[in-house]
Order: C-alpha cells, then structure tokens, then sequence
C-alpha cells in the first residue's frame, strides 16, 4: 500500500506536518530534530536525562521535548500519533518504544535512511546529489573513512567523512558547500534501523565495504547471527563495488547474498598477491589489479610496505585498511598518485596503536581503541610477545578464543576491569604457563597508574607492552580515549620522575619499529 512516507523522497518533497518521535538528543538526535524542523515536520524529541545545550535549542528551533522515563511508551509519545519513529543509534531493537511502533505498524527509521531521503538538499553542479560510500566492520572502520575521505580529496573530489565517525550524515548533506562524496561510516546499530527500510527509493550507494566481522555489540542484537545479518545491509542496492576481505569469509558472503544493482563488482583485499579483482601486496608493494585495463597480466603501485612502516602505518591490520580505502577510492576513479600521496600524509588518530614512549629499551603502545577481541588480536599480532594490558567491560563477548590464541604467545597479562574474572578464568584455562597479575585498584585515578608499576616490574630491554584492553572502557573510565590518555599520562609520570633512560620518543612518534 503507498503511503506518504513513500513520497517523501527529496529534500523538496512536502513534509509539512508530518508527526515525528525522534529518540535520543545526542548530537545524531538533534540533527534529525534539526533537519525534520526545517523541513516542517511536526517533531516530539523523547529522551531520558536530555543535554542541557540541545534541550535548550529545542524550543527554539519548534521542537517538544519528553525528558523522563522510556522504560514504558510514554503518553505524550502516544498522544503525538507518530507516523514514523527515528531513533538514535542506542535504542536496540527491544526497546520498548521500539517494539511499540513495529507493533502498531508505525514506520521506524534512524538517522541514515532519512539522510539518504533528503540527500539533494544541496546538488553538484549537474545537478546529481554527493555519491554516497558506505564503510562498516567490527573494526578499523573509522580509520578507513579517514583513510577514503583523505584518498578522495587527494584526487581532487570534495569528500566528507560523516556518519558514525562523529559528524552525522545528516549535517553533511545539509551542508550549503555540498559534497561529491560523502565517506559514510555506519555501524551495525545503524545498519540494523536501515534493514527496515521500504519504499520506492531505499539508499543506493556508489561503494561499500565490510571490513572484517567478529564477536561485537552482542547485547544489543542478542545474538552474533543478528548482528551478522545487520553488518550486511552494508551492501545491499550497491551500484559499483562491493569491496570486501578476500581473509574474512563472511565478508564474501555478505556480498555474494546481497541483492546489488545490475553492473556491481565484487573487489576483494587482504595482504596476498591480488587476483584480477582485487587489491593486496606483491613483494612488499601495495597494488591494484581491480581498477586496471591490463589488469589480467599487470597491476598499478600504489605505496610500499617500507613507506608505510616510516609512518607507523605497517602493522597488517593498518594495511589491510589502506586498501579497503584504496579499493573504494579507485571506484571513483582516484588515481594511484593520488593515493599514494594520501596515505604518506595520513597521521593514525590517538589510541590507535599509537607509542606513548620508549624508555630504557622498553616500548609503551596505547591501542585504547581496541575494544574487542578482534581489534585486540589485531594489535597483538602487530606486537607479538607484548605485555599485554587487557580487562574491562566485556558487552557480552567470549574472551577465550583470543586468550588461547594470540594470548598464550604473551610475556605476561597485566588485567584490569572492575569484574576480572572472565579473563582470569580465560588465561587458567587457555594459557596456563603466561604470568597473570590483577590490578585490584578500583579508583579510576588509581588503575592506571598501577598498571605501569606493575608492566615496568616485568618489562626488559626490547619489550612493548601493549594496552589493547579486547573490551570497553564504561565499567572504570568515561571512554576508550579515557583510559589510553590515563595511561599515557601515567607512563611520562614514571619517566618524570627518573625511572630509567631518558631515551623516550615525544607522544606523537609513529611506531615504525614493531611493523
């Protein structure tokens, strides 16, 4: 049956009137309240603790406001009659006013679908909207929209990194310069509201990717298969490339289930020789044989290994991440100059595999950022036989896979987190013969701090030890940045008061020593 939300499908389409129930009022929520205001819509923000900064704008730009409980449907919330619901990445599937609008037929959208609705707000000078680039994975997936939006600009299109990397898609389209491109990174919470998409019109990008799939945010998809089947959404209507991990099988299968427009090619990755369609590594040279007219016989340079390895972007996980980026930048035609010049001039983001110091022969790397056990291997294998900082909020994943793994190959584990124990059971039963030491501190000020006694008690000449903690950061810090800046902080604590070699390289070094 048409409806009217099947005509709202242009930024100049008539959604005057139409009643909303945006969740959420971080900075993605206001933007959809932001967006549908200007657009006419008749908009309820329902949110629990609202920030005082967006509560106040609200009234201003026409926008109501429920600020309470969300445990049940709220009766300003059923009073509003909503036609569709837009949530904010936080809100699962089972969220009460969740479930409540799927039950009573009421469309459900996140900030993605309506992005892609009103994407010709600004136009090229043909008079097409920006393509789109989407880029998902359980890991690297911020550094790989970095990586594409940099490759893109290089080659001379206006590209803007949007999405989940903290800009939302919805600014980006609304932004009156306008794009060629916008490097969306999505995540699998966003992925999930974009499967419910219907209509005439569903996103279409030029390229997508998926980087890689391990055990992540299973408590809010209740099950791997679930979030599995969210992280595939990544691909479906894509018109030129679907570019995936020629390593991570369910990568190739997610394209090879997807429903793509007619013309679509597969490209794969992974840091072997490349087939015709793909990118990877010969002989310590970066290539691409994908986007190649004699790409049967002969590929292009694009960088080598010892260039990257000067700018501390050598460890396996980076380079797979460089062609993932090359691979969707070459869809749109970016030359491999282009690339090449891209990539000598990109700098990680901090807790990123990033070397807070070296003293006394003894490296200190802060990989924050690594969140799970599958970012956590990656930066083991980049390191192998660190002392390994690993602890805190689990989300529901199994740690022994990775403990048995690249765990076992450790000097020693060093384990922090308010709740050890799953770890601490890991390691007894997987890696037996790796010395286990407990931080008990339980003040956040505290942790860290204890953490470098104790590595630096253990730690000898040409050691790294590696804070790459397989978890999240909530149970004891505000944030993964929170917890790699403390432990930085608490490293150059130890070398200002004198304990060993004043031979520390400034914070910002590239670690080209461990690739």
């Amino acid at each position: 049956m048409t409806t009217r939300l099947d005509s709202l499908t242009s930024w100049h389409a008539d959604w005057r009137g139409l009643r909303v129930v945006v969740l959420g009022l971080s900075v993605t929520g206001f933007s959809v309240a932001d967006t549908l205001a200007e657009l006419g819509a008749d908009v309820l923000v329902a949110t629990e603790g609202a920030d005082a900064e967006y509560a106040r704008l609200l009234p201003v730009i026409g926008v109501s406001l429920h600020d309470g409980s969300l445990q049940s449907v709220p009766e300003t919330v059923v009073a509003h009659a909503p036609e569709v619901v837009i949530a904010s990445p936080g809100f699962p599937p089972h969220h009460p006013v969740i479930r409540w609008a799927r039950e009573n037929g009421i469309a459900v959208w996140g900030d993605i679908e309506l992005g892609w609705r009103v994407r010709d707000k600004v136009v090229r000078p043909d008079g097409s909207p920006a393509d789109w680039v989407l880029i998902t994975g359980t890991n690297g997936k911020t550094t790989t929209t970095q990586l594409t939006a940099a490759m893109l600009a290089a080659g001379g299109l206006r590209a803007a990194p949007c999405g989940n990397i903290g800009v939302p898609v919805l600014d980006a389209v609304r932004d009156p310069g306008g794009f060629d491109v916008l490097v969306v990174e999505v995540s699998s919470h966003q992925l999930w509201y974009l499967g419910l998409a219907e209509g005439p019109d569903r996103l279409s990008p030029h390229a997508s990717v998926c980087l890689n799939l391990a055990d992540d945010h299973l408590e809010w998809h209740g099950s791997f298969e679930a979030y599995r089947d969210a992280k595939a959404v990544v691909y479906e209507n894509t018109r030129v490339a679907c570019v995936y991990n020629k390593s991570d099988a369910a990568t190739r299968e997610m394209v090879e289930e997807a429903e793509v427009v007619e013309g679509c090619r597969a490209i794969g990755f992974d840091l072997g020789v490349p087939g015709p369609s793909d990118l990877g590594v010969v002989d310590g040279i970066l290539v691409d044989r994908a986007f190649h007219e004699d790409r049967r016989s002969s590929a292009l340079e694009l960088t080598t290994v010892a260039e990257l390895a000067a700018r501390g972007l050598a460890a396996p996980h980076i380079v797979a991440n460089i062609l993932a980026a090359a691979a969707l930048a070459r869809s749109l035609n970016v030359e491999p100059a282009a690339i090449r010049e891209a990539v000598l001039a990109f700098r990680l983001d901090p807790h990123r595999i990033e070397v807070v110091a070296r003293v006394s022969g003894v490296t200190w790397v802060d990989d924050s950022k690594a969140t799970n056990p599958h970012a956590a291997a990656s930066s083991l294998a980049a390191f192998p036989g660190a002392i390994w900082v690993v602890g805190g909020l689990l989300k529901g994943v199994d740690i022994s896979e990775l403990v048995a793994g690249r765990g076992a190959a450790t000097k020693a584990a060093i384990v922090i987190g308010e709740d050890r124990t799953a770890v601490l059971a890991a390691f007894a039963r997987h890696a037996p013969a790796v010395p286990v030491i407990e931080v008990e501190a339980t003040q956040t000020e505290d942790v860290m701090a204890r953490v470098v006694e104790l590595a630096a008690g253990v730690a000898g000449d040409g050691d790294v030890v590696l804070l790459a903690p397989a978890a999240a950061s909530f149970d004891q810090f505000a944030s993964y940045a929170d917890r790699g800046r403390r432990f930085a902080e608490a490293v150059r604590e130890r070398i200002g008061r004198g304990d060993g070699d004043h031979d520390a390289e400034p914070p910002d070094a590239p670690a080209d020593d461990a690739r």
